[in-house]
């Protein structure tokens, strides 16, 4: 099923969402209405349980531009909503999230890019955060993501030259997660969000909420913290549920409980 709103198209597919930035005129760029659109999607994806992985791509073959420069010299307000710009970086859905990114992905676009957990790109794909180019800086998330996901000069390089950088460089870099023919980024990033969604759904949420909020957690704190998240999931019903099915040798029938 396949949802429109406004610039954005919402389509669900059992336990995966498909959102598309739908606005090919301006490469994707991303607007009021759209960081709206978007933010929405984000809250429809974390209060659905049903759900247990998304992809967020770009329509025509763009993932997007960035902030949409000439609607906001037009008047236009910023492109954030209380997730922050395009609606997720600041916040980011606590539900894991792919981006399947064919041509460019640049300025904001990267910036949305880096606040997703997995990254599928076309091997024709690029990424850059050009703002010093224009006098400005990438703080949508690019100063404070990149240098965490590539080596800390090579991020530097990228933020201060505002130079663009390849599909497979990036992929060498440990920033994306797989490659795929050009057009091909939407199809592999929905097969690996199925092989996501076929797991215990509440294990992968503590999952990722381990990883994520524990980059500022100490050391002596750090297992506390954790089992406070994971043991809840330890004593599901679906925990007991994937060791019947290993011990009968099927396939789980996850509840979310």
């Amino acid at each position: 099923m396949t949802v429109a709103q406004g610039q954005v198209a919402v389509e669900r597919d059992n336990a995966v969402m498909v959102i598309t930035i739908d606005r090919p005129a301006v490469r994707n760029a991303i607007d009021y209405d759209t960081a709206q659109a978007l933010s929405a999607a984000f809250d429809e994806l974390d209060a659905s349980p049903s759900l247990s992985a998304a992809v967020i791509t770009g329509s025509n073959g763009m993932f997007s531009a960035g902030m949409d420069l000439k609607a906001f010299a037009a008047g236009g307000r910023l492109p954030r909503s209380e997730r922050g710009f395009a609606g997720i970086v600041w916040k980011p859905p606590r539900t894991p999230l792919i981006a399947a990114v064919e041509g460019f992905a640049v300025g904001g676009g990267f910036e949305i890019v880096l606040a997703c957990d997995l990254v599928v790109a076309a091997r024709d794909a690029v990424f850059g955060l050009p703002e010093v180019q224009r006098g400005q800086c990438a703080s949508g998330g690019g100063l404070l993501r990149l240098p965490r996901r590539i080596p800390y000069h090579r991020a530097m390089e990228l933020i201060l030259t505002g130079e663009r950088l390849g599909a497979e460089a990036a992929e060498h870099l440990g920033l994306v997660t797989r490659l795929a023919p050009p057009g091909g980024a939407l199809a592999e990033a929905r097969r690996l969000a199925e092989r996501i969604a076929a797991n215990g759904p509440l294990a992968v949420a503590a999952s990722k909420r381990v990883v994520v909020e524990s980059q500022d957690w100490s050391s002596t704190e750090a297992f506390d913290r954790q089992e406070a998240i994971v043991d809840p999931v330890r004593s599901s019903a679906d925990a007991r549920e994937g060791a019947l099915a290993f011990s009968e040798k099927r396939a789980p029938i996850w509840r979310g409980e």
